[in-house]
């Protein structure tokens, strides 16, 4: 595929992908049809208007104050989120795969999730191993027999997504305890219609505006039965967290106040919130903190971001929180290689969307494969999340290699490998011009009583040439992931 094809005169003359699939050129095989009007479009702005375009972006940007901590960075506490006004376009036809395949993975995590705290049937069966289960870190004791409204545990999931070079996706990981970036979702969408209306016009694309109004009708359906009007919160970890922007933005979208630890009181195993005008029961909380630093007296006792004696009012079925406590499990990188086999087990179906291949280091097999082939692989911890602690062994210098070969000798269960996906790419707006650079997909999934996904999802960016590690934390950036209404464009 060669796409500066004489078609293009343009900002897209000199576009080149480099051999990946193109989200929007699509692959030498077939070809992206859906996105033809929108090429088109791009191809008639020059290189300067769509430089100016991503100035007004920034600065929107920078003014709204949408911004991403750094916590190891200690020269600069919050930095603005690169962001590229080149659109990740989706087809209507790719989306009802994409959300039939998200809704099918999040049923069978929260089937596996009620199972594990219940009859443990899946390991008494032998379909994963127990010490997988009850030696994670995530595993919690406590919501053993604990029963929760309509059996969703994972209420908000982000489910991470990678499109590899024949133009297949494929799962690369699941986030189902604290998943964000969804406000940068919306406020892209919002941006993309202040500095490109022209490129949106009459193409018929899917709105992103309900996700608030999704979030809060699934953290209300699981408050106490009988209460007609509960009372929702959010609970932040406060000023220092790397997301609390998106805190407050989905405070503001759910219409609901942001609170902290220190905000909220447990009496009678009831949990309430300190008001001007005295204490009121919270009835549910839509909580981004951890297990860890939830309740002092349960879990890590020198937390002083939590509630003392949460625990105990949500087992007792006196507050509701989403995600529900001890999630964790069903998005540890080693127990997702199992989800295909869960999905089957629980389901009795294939997995609509397949799994990265990947070898688990805790087995024999999975550990020799991976120190015969080290340079081929890419090697993460299982415990890590941002990108950190990665080897990617095709790039990776020999005293890398050497490192990793003696992490994973020393502790193989910390591990597993997988081959180096080569991520599909999208135009993107550099300082050299217009050129290629990796992207994945985090569709959000919302679950009360049903399964909803938000039409999209954070599309993110590796800003830096060549490298795929998109994380934010890394350096990568997002663009606004368009679904189209229908495939026509």
């Amino acid at each position: 595929m060669t796409p500066s094809a004489p078609q293009y005169q343009g900002l897209l003359s000199a576009y080149d992908p480099g051999g990946f699939y193109d989200e929007l050129f699509g692959g030498k095989e077939n070809r992206a049809g859906h996105t033809e009007l929108i090429r088109r479009r791009l191809d008639a702005v020059n290189l300067a208007d769509i430089r100016s375009r991503s100035a007004d972006a920034e600065r929107d940007l920078f003014n709204l104050g949408i911004t991403f901590l750094i916590n190891s960075d200690r020269e600069a506490i919050d930095r603005i989120l690169p962001f590229d006004v080149i659109p990740r376009v989706i087809s209507a036809a790719e989306w009802a795969h994409l959300e039939a395949g998200a809704t099918q993975r999040v049923t069978a995590l929260n089937l596996f999730l009620h199972d594990i705290y219940h009859d443990q049937k899946i390991i008494k069966d032998g379909i994963i191993p127990a010490e997988l289960v009850f030696g994670n870190a995530n595993y919690r004791p406590q919501m053993v027999g604990v029963d929760v409204p309509f059996g969703t545990y994972i209420h908000i999931m982000g489910v991470d997504l990678v499109r590899d070079g024949a133009g297949v996706f494929r799962v690369l990981e699941d986030n189902g305890r604290v998943p964000s970036g969804v406000s940068y979702v919306i406020e892209n969408r919002h941006i993309m219609q202040r500095v490109f209306p022209d490129l949106m016009h009459d193409i018929g694309i899917r709105s992103v505006e309900n996700y608030g109004l999704k979030l809060l009708e699934a953290v209300s359906e699981i408050a106490t039965p009988g209460v007609t009007d509960p009372r929702v919160v959010l609970l932040s970890p406060g000023t220092y967290n790397s997301a609390y922007f998106e805190h407050i933005f989905l405070a503001r979208e759910m219409g609901v106040p942001l609170v902290e630890g220190r905000d909220l009181v447990v009496e009678d195993d009831r949990v309430y919130m300190k008001t001007t005008n005295g204490l009121a029961q919270v009835d549910s909380i839509y909580r981004r903190l951890g297990d860890d630093f939830l309740d002092p007296l349960a879990f890590n006792p020198d937390s002083l971001l939590g509630v003392p004696g949460i625990l105990q009012a949500y087992r007792k079925g006196n507050v509701a929180l989403a995600n529900a406590i001890g999630t964790g499990v069903a998005d540890d990188k080693a127990v997702y290689c199992y989800v295909p086999r869960m999905i089957k087990y629980y389901l009795g179906e294939e997995a609509i969307i397949p799994n990265v291949e990947t070898n688990i280091c805790r087995e024999k097999e999975g550990l020799q494969f991976t120190l015969d082939h080290l340079d081929q692989l890419v090697v993460k911890p299982v415990g890590e999340s941002g990108g950190y602690g990665i080897t990617i062994g095709p790039r990776a210098t020999k005293e890398q290699i050497t490192e990793c070969r003696a992490s994973l000798l020393k502790d193989p269960a910390n591990y597993i490998s997988q081959p180096m996906v080569p991520l599909s790419v999208c135009p993107t707006v550099t300082e050299d011009g217009i050129e290629p650079r990796h992207v994945d997909l985090r569709p959000f999934v919302i679950t009360g009583r049903k399964t909803w996904v938000l039409p999209g999802g954070l599309s993110r960016v590796a800003m830096r040439k060549g490298t795929l590690i998109v994380n934010s934390s890394q350096g990568g950036g997002s663009k606004d992931t368009w679904v189209l209404e229908g495939d026509d464009a």
